[in-house]
Parts: structure tokens; C-alpha cells; sequence
């Protein structure tokens, strides 16, 4: 009867012990069965559904069964974790027990001896690194470190601050003030001193030397001749090589200018109109204004052209270095300050491109050369007590960190320092907006240039750099030529019209000096006027630390005044410019796409499916995923108030850029099959002449139209920037904004690699195709820095001193600076009849490493002018520029590169 009722029961007796065993292993046996026939999920399923049916202590009897059976592995936790995260560990060590991990393993070694765990280890005790690393470097900081302690270079946090202005502890606003005024009136005192010992230099030098030495003093330190066996020694060590050019580079000659600084040899006296007086009372009304405008604007010559009269204006080439700019504006002064300084050159609301090289931001800032060049500049500009001011003509007041950057340059220099305050969305429209702190009566771009002309160029700047490029290069040659003819005659006019014969034959002394003044002349502007309108009222006037102090306040007021109607309005400018950037994509959409893939379809094919796939593919992609993004900006502008977000639309439409990635990879293929096709196929050549460049392609032509991805994305940091600038930091945007910011500039660095690596390649063929028998240039991360040409010359005796030798001028050299060697080539000129123009032909001759190039510089004589050495393993080369100041850019520029190759 008991096995009747157990045998099919559902239930399990728990009265007879044998019987509930024997009924829980039958179960356990047929669970076991339908075990092993389920598949895989199944069986997961089923232990899912297990799991959770079990208590604590049965999860934990199943734990200790897998650590009794299953051995688990120790792992490094840095070889697992991101690596931010171990580096964010490691941050907590200090510098001793750092070296103590760095001798555990490889990847402890590694992520100990980052910049970024030493950096701020240095920083704190004032100790910089006296160089930049290099991207592939690691490890410099903490060799640093280790030097500085164990030479106990180390300075007290005051010290370190009195040095390189670093000390963050707080102070009241007294005495931050007095502060202030002391390093202001110490760097006035500094200044007047060196202006002081500079006049009575200038007094007492030589006639026949550019420098501070006289040639006697020079030909022992010059560098001796090396002879065959050390030539040999030099290039079997290179240790020894690279001393003798360091050694080559420290014994050009040197002058101290105005600022205190070294730099190559200044202009002879027949260069200058003479020295003014420094005193504030007398040149006062003699201070100019000034404006520097970069050859890298498009169309620089329009705003050459735009600077009113009495406005002193240089033009600088974008390659040339710090210590030459400072050169430029000390010769373009004369000796004089100037009222008023506007910087006109590339950059967005971040940083200023002012140089190859040198992007001034809020990073590098307080790096010794730009902190350096910033104080000297500010030595040539007014006091605030007299009006000075210096003005960036680059929308730094459109962002946070523009307004940072603005901020410091103050405080570093003790001058006003104001920028736009517009959006940058535009060609240059910023330029005609609000400025900071406009405190003159009038906006700081009417004070240099006519307003009407400088906005007819912004309006135009895109189209007409583009047309100007093809102009400059074609008659550069002819104005060079007409240049040196004019001069010619009218030396010749003036010689025979005022003296005979004779006399002529006996002056020719008089006529080298007018020949070297009039080629002066050329270059400078016909119009300099000095005559400045200045009408302060003597009563309204404050200190110089006062003024500074309200400055700032002004400034900050000006950015928190109508936050949130600035804000709206930005926000609004995005919405319009992300519309008229969707319709361009559009007009790409229904008016070459649509008409190509319905001939597709009606079997009158003008290209093929797989070239249209290849040519609107990724575009139409980029078309879908923008419309997405304005119709989110639209619906939000729907509702829009002082509390509503528009980061986190940005973020999303950030995260998904890849699309635009896919474009940017097959651009340079997307171009080569329009140029194809266009060549081969009649249809689509007439397709492309009957829609390229209509009003409704607002006289634009496709590969015109497929610029707009790559431009728009520094329309979107701008106006990113823009809107954080206006969103107060207790607002629940502002951490969606920072995260699209570094999603967007992220993306633009990526943009700008591209361009980058493409236009050097195009540049490095275009040079080895103009050069007859040049090797092959193309290398990685190689570019050009100067093309210098010179004349190359024999010297009759070398046997004599520098001041007697005779030199003759044998060939015509051009001189191609890499950032990794030189290469040598000969210029020929060749005319074709019934032509005005020239075409100049290069031959190759040889190339040198810069970590190998020795140079020699060779005083002036009465026999030569402007001549160097360049001399390397094989070949010596003497030359020699036509006027000083090339020789000086030239020479700065090559001793740059060479020093950044031997770092490396």
C-alpha cells in the first residue's frame, strides 16, 4: 500500500527516509536526462531560472565549489583596467615610491614614467621643462625631476611664482593690487634702463660691423677650418658632429635690442631715419599705430590696401620665427611705442595662429619663448595711462578659453589686450562685430583700416584668395624684374641730369648709397605719417593699475550682462546655419543625384550604379544624419526658454560622426572618379556643364559643393564655443556642452591631420617636379619650412683676413629648407620670345641633414655684404642674399630647424 502511493505520486514522503531518497534520485536522474538532450540556451535558461530560486547560502555553496575546483588567476590590475584608470591610481604615489613601482614590471616601468604623473610634480616646485617632447617621447618629465633634485634646483612656491607667476594661494585684493603695481613699476624701470644702454651702444659702434663686434674680434672666435682627418672623425662620431654645429650655430654674431633679447645682426645706419626719444613727453604725440597683418589671411594684399594713412603696417610670412617678428616690429618702430597694436592674422575663438608652429592658446602660454615675446611686445606698445591698447583681430571673446587667453596676456604684459566678441560663422564678419571693452569712442578696427574697404574684402575673401594665389605666382617674377628697373633708371635720370661726366665717373661711391636707399624705399609703405590726433582729457585719467583693474571688472560684466538673451540668440544662429548648410547638401541630393539615378532606372544610363554609389553614397548619408539633427533643433527652439538644453542634441549627433569619417576616407577617391569621368564619358561631361555653377546651384560646381562637410565643423566650434560662453556654470547644459565641445574639436583635429598629410604630399611633388634630377622627397612627417634664393661665391684668396678677401658671384643658387635637411639646387632664368615674363628652372645639387650642416657667418667688408657658409660633409657652399634682412630671417629660420632636428 506505501509503494502505491509513492510509486506515481507527485508528492515526496518525507515520513520514510529510504523512500524520499530513493524518489529524489529517480527525479534527479530524469532532470539529468532532459539535461543533456536541451541545446545550449536552453540549458542556460535553465540554470538562470535555478539561480534565482536559490537563497543566499546556496549561492554561496556554489561559490566556494568553484574556488575549491577552479583555480583563479592574479591579475595585474594594469594590464586589465583602462589605462586612465591605473594612471589615475598611480597619481596618488609620490615621487619616491613611483620609482619603486616603476621596477615591479614593463607595465608598471611604463605608466609610472608618464608626463602626466611627473608634470605636476615639477610644476609644484617651479621647475619647466627648457624644451617641448616630442609625441613618441616619454619619461622627459621625470628625468627632469630626478635632475632638478639631484642638483637641488628647486625654488620655494613665492620664489617659483615671482619667476614664472605660477603661485595659486589665495590673496585678499589689497594685496593682489600692490602686487600689481610692483611688477609693473619694476618692468617700467627694467625698460627705461635697457632703452638707456642701448642709445649709448648705438653711439660708440663701429662703422664696418652690423653687430656689437668689430671683425677683429670675431675672426678668433670664428670656427677654425677643419681638415680632411677631422672631417673623417666628425663623420664617424656623431656626438663630436653634433657639438661642431651647435658650436657653428652659438658663434653668429649677436646684438641686444630694445627688449633685451639676442638676435642676428641689425640694419647699418644707412638703413635708418634715426633714433627718437624715448621720454613719454616728447614722443607722445609722435606714437603711431600700428598694425601686423599675416600673409596667411586670404587676400592679405585687399587689406594692405584697406590700412588708413599714417597707420604703420608690416606684412610677415607665416614661417618665420618669434625672434624674427620681434625683429620686423622693432625696424618698422624705429625706436618709437606705439599707440596702439592690432594683430591681424589666423585663428577661432580659441587660440591665435600667429606662426608656423605657434598657436597661442591657454596650453602654451607660459611657455619661456612666447612669454618672452609677449612682454617684448608689450614694451612697444603705450602705457594704459596714454591710451594703449593692443587689439587681436580673431574672435577670441567668443569663447571661455579666448577670453582666459586675453586674460593672462593682460596680466603677463600689463597692457589691454581686447578682441571680437562675434561668431565666427561667417568670412571674417567677426572682424565688423561688438568688441570687448571698446572704450575709444570707436570700434579698434576703424582706427586702421577704411571700414567700407575692409568689409568689401571680408565679403570676398573666399573667392578672391583663390584667384590671387594663380595672380601672385604669375607676376611675381615681372614686378621683381620692373622693380629693379625702375630703380635703375631713375638713379641714371637723377646722376645725368644734376652732374657731368666727370663727376659721375669720380662719385661712385654716392651712387652705390642712392642705389641702396631707393631699394629701401621700394619696400616701405609711401605713406608713413607719425601725426597722431590724441584728445584724452588729463582729468578723467587713471593709474595704470587702476585702469587694469577696472578693465577686468568691465570685462567680466560685459560677459554676464544679458546672458540668456545672447545665449537664445547663438542658439538661433546654429538653427540658420545648420538650415543653410542641410540645403546645400540638399541641392547635391535633387540636382545631380536625382537626375543620375532616374537615367539609371530609364535605361539611359549617364553613369554606372557602382559610380554613382562611389560619388553620393557617403554624402547622402551625411544629408540624412544632419536633417535628423535640425529637425531635433528645430523642435526645441519650438519651446525654447533660459532653462532648456541643447548639448545633449549636440552629444548625439557627436557620437554618431562616423558617417562623415566614411566620406573624408573616400573623398580623394570621390574626386578622382568625377575628374574620370568627366574625361570619359561624353554624357556626364555634358551633364556636369548644364547644372555646375546655375542659380540653383548658387553658382557653385559639385566638387565645390562637397567642401561644405570638412568647413562645417569649425562653424560648429564656434558657435559650440559661443553658447558655453553664455551658459552659466550652475546650468544643467553646461556639462552636456563641454562633452560635445570635445567631440566636435576631437573630430576637427582628425579633419585637419587629413589636410595636413595631403597638402604636404602635394607640396613635396610639386617641389621634386620642378627640380631637374631632385630625389625622391616623399618621406613621413616631412614638410617644407624656406626657399631662400642667394648668390653663390668663389673667394679669390682664402689665404687673407675677412675684411680684404675678394669674392666673385659664379652661380645662382635656391636654397630648400625641410625640417630635416637641405637640399641645394642652381636657378636658372629662361624667357620665351614675345613674352614678358620668365620661367625659373631649378637643377639638383646636393642635399644635407640638418644634424650635419655647419654655418659660418662672414662679417661685413667693403667687398662683400650679406654672405654666410653653409658647409657640409662633402660640399661647402658660399652665399650671400641680396639685402640684410634676408639674410637675418633666413638664418634665424635654418638655426631653428637645425636645433629642433638635434632634439629629436
Amino acid at each position: 500500500m506505501e509503494s502505491f502511493h509513492t510509486r506515481f505520486s507527485a508528492w515526496t514522503p518525507f515520513s520514510n527516509k529510504s523512500l524520499n531518497r530513493q524518489l529524489f534520485q529517480e527525479r534527479v536522474a530524469l532532470i539529468s536526462h532532459w539535461f543533456d538532450l536541451w541545446t545550449n540556451k536552453q540549458r542556460q535558461e535553465f540554470l538562470f531560472a535555478i539561480f534565482l530560486r536559490c537563497t543566499k547560502s546556496q549561492l554561496r555553496f556554489v561559490q566556494d565549489w568553484f574556488s575549491e575546483r577552479m583555480q583563479v588567476a592574479k591579475v595585474d590590475f594594469s594590464t586589465v583596467l583602462p589605462r586612465f584608470i591605473s594612471l589615475y591610481i598611480f597619481s596618488f604615489l609620490s615621487p619616491k615610491d613611483l620609482c619603486a613601482a616603476a621596477q615591479v614590471s614593463w607595465p608598471w616601468k611604463f605608466l609610472t614614467e608618464q608626463d602626466c604623473l611627473w608634470m605636476p610634480k615639477c610644476v609644484k616646485f617651479g621647475w619647466f621643462l627648457p624644451y617641448t617632447p616630442t609625441d613618441n617621447e616619454y619619461g622627459a618629465w621625470k628625468r627632469h625631476y630626478v635632475a632638478c633634485v639631484s642638483h637641488l634646483d628647486w625654488l620655494t612656491p613665492r620664489e617659483a611664482a615671482a619667476t614664472y607667476g605660477t603661485l595659486n594661494e589665495p590673496k585678499t585684493e589689497d594685496e593682489e593690487l600692490l602686487e600689481r603695481q610692483r611688477e609693473k613699476c619694476l618692468r617700467k624701470r627694467i625698460w627705461e634702463e635697457i632703452a638707456l644702454r642701448n642709445k649709448e651702444l648705438f653711439k660708440v659702434r663701429p662703422p664696418w660691423v652690423s653687430g656689437t663686434c668689430c671683425s677683429s674680434v670675431l675672426k678668433p672666435r670664428r670656427q677654425p677650418r677643419l681638415s680632411q682627418t677631422v672631417r673623417e672623425r666628425v663623420g664617424s662620431h656623431e656626438a663630436l658632429e653634433k657639438q661642431l654645429v651647435l658650436t657653428s650655430l652659438e658663434i653668429l654674431p649677436k646684438r641686444s635690442n630694445i627688449s633685451g633679447s639676442h638676435s642676428y645682426p641689425l640694419l647699418s645706419k644707412k638703413y635708418r631715419h634715426g633714433v627718437h626719444k624715448n621720454d613719454d613727453s616728447s614722443s607722445y604725440a609722435l606714437q603711431p599705430h600700428f598694425i601686423l597683418i599675416s600673409s596667411r589671411i586670404p587676400a592679405y594684399e585687399m587689406v594692405v590696401e584697406s590700412v588708413k594713412a599714417g597707420v604703420v603696417s608690416v606684412v610677415y610670412e607665416h614661417s618665420v620665427t618669434l625672434e624674427s617678428l620681434l625683429y620686423l616690429i622693432e625696424k618698422a618702430l624705429d625706436g618709437r611705442k606705439a599707440q596702439s597694436m592690432g594683430i591681424f592674422s589666423d585663428g577661432d575663438s580659441r587660440e591665435i595662429n600667429l606662426l608656423q608652429g605657434y598657436k597661442i592658446g591657454v596650453k602654451n602660454l607660459l611657455r619661456p619663448e612666447v612669454r618672452d615675446f609677449w612682454e617684448k611686445l608689450g614694451s612697444y606698445v603705450a602705457t594704459e595711462e596714454e591710451g594703449g591698447h593692443v587689439d587681436f583681430f580673431v574672435p577670441l571673446g567668443a569663447s571661455e578659453a579666448g577670453t582666459e587667453v586675453l586674460s593672462q596676456l593682460s596680466q603677463l604684459t600689463g597692457t589691454f589686450f581686447t578682441a571680437p566678441t562675434g561668431i565666427a560663422t561667417g568670412s571674417y564678419q567677426h572682424i565688423l562685430s561688438d568688441w570687448l571693452g571698446s572704450q575709444w569712442g570707436k570700434a579698434p578696427y576703424a582706427i586702421y583700416f577704411c571700414e567700407a574697404k575692409l568689409q568689401t574684402w571680408s565679403s570676398f575673401a573666399d573667392f578672391l584668395e583663390e584667384t590671387l594665389k594663380t595672380v601672385r605666382k604669375q607676376l611675381y617674377p615681372l614686378f621683381k624684374e620692373l622693380q629693379k628697373s625702375i630703380n635703375g633708371r631713375m638713379i641714371g635720370q637723377f646722376m645725368f641730369d644734376t652732374m657731368g661726366m666727370t663727376n659721375i665717373l669720380n662719385n661712385q661711391e654716392t651712387a652705390q648709397a642712392l642705389a641702396d636707399r631707393l631699394m629701401e624705399l621700394s619696400k616701405e609703405d609711401s605713406e608713413r605719417s607719425v601725426v597722431e590726433d590724441n584728445s584724452w582729457d588729463t582729468k578723467s585719467r587713471l593709474s595704470k593699475n587702476d585702469l587694469n583693474f577696472e578693465a577686468l571688472i568691465n570685462l567680466e560684466r560685459i560677459l554676464q550682462k544679458d546672458s540668456a538673451e545672447k545665449r537664445t540668440r547663438v542658439v538661433r544662429e546654429l538653427l540658420q546655419s545648420e538650415r543653410k548648410y542641410v540645403q546645400m547638401l540638399e541641392i547635391v541630393r535633387d540636382v545631380y543625384f536625382a537626375p543620375l539615378k532616374a537615367a539609371l532606372s530609364s535605361n539611359r544610363a549617364i553613369l554606372s550604379a557602382a559610380n554613382i554609389q562611389i560619388l553620393f553614397s557617403d554624402i547622402l548619408q551625411i544629408l540624412s544624419l544632419n536633417r535628423q539633427f535640425l529637425d531635433n533643433l528645430r523642435d526645441r527652439l519650438q519651446e525654447w526658454g533660459p532653462a532648456h538644453c541643447v548639448g545633449e542634441i549636440v552629444t548625439k549627433f557627436g557620437s554618431q560622426l562616423n558617417t562623415y569619417t566614411n566620406f573624408f576616407n573616400n573623398y580623394p577617391v570621390i574626386l578622382k572618379t568625377i575628374e574620370k569621368c568627366r574625361e570619359m564619358i561624353p554624357a556626364f561631361r555634358t551633364f556636369l556643364k548644364r547644372h555646375d555653377k546655375t542659380i540653383v546651384t548658387k553658382m557653385l560646381s559639385l566638387p565645390e559643393l562637397l567642401l561644405y562637410p570638412s568647413r562645417r565643423f569649425e562653424e560648429y566650434l564656434n558657435l559650440l564655443y559661443a553658447v558655453r560662453l553664455h551658459t552659466p556654470a550652475e546650468h544643467v547644459d553646461r556639462g552636456d556642452l563641454t562633452t560635445a565641445i570635445d567631440q566636435i574639436k576631437k573630430y576637427k583635429s582628425y579633419i585637419d591631420q587629413m589636410k595636413q598629410n595631403i597638402n604636404m604630399k602635394d607640396h613635396l611633388s610639386d617641389i621634386q617636379r620642378i627640380i631637374w634630377g631632385c630625389p625622391t622627397l616623399s618621406e613621413v612627417n616631412r614638410y617644407l619650412i624656406r626657399v631662400q634664393d642667394v648668390a653663390q661665391l668663389h673667394c679669390c684668396d682664402e689665404e687673407i683676413s675677412f675684411s680684404l678677401r675678394l669674392y666673385e658671384h659664379i652661380h645662382d643658387l635656391s636654397l630648400f629648407l625641410f625640417n630635416d635637411a637641405l637640399l641645394v639646387s642652381s636657378r636658372g632664368t629662361s624667357h620665351t620670345p614675345f613674352e614678358r615674363t620668365s620661367k625659373t628652372t631649378y637643377q639638383f645639387i646636393a642635399s644635407v641633414a640638418l644634424h650635419r650642416l655647419l654655418i659660418e657667418n662672414i662679417p661685413d667688408s667693403k667687398y662683400v655684404k650679406n654672405a654666410f657658409i653653409l658647409q657640409g660633409p662633402k660640399y661647402k657652399w658660399i652665399c650671400a642674399t641680396e639685402v640684410e634682412d634676408e639674410k637675418f630671417l633666413w638664418l634665424s629660420v635654418l638655426r631653428n630647424a637645425i636645433k629642433s632636428n638635434m632634439e629629436k
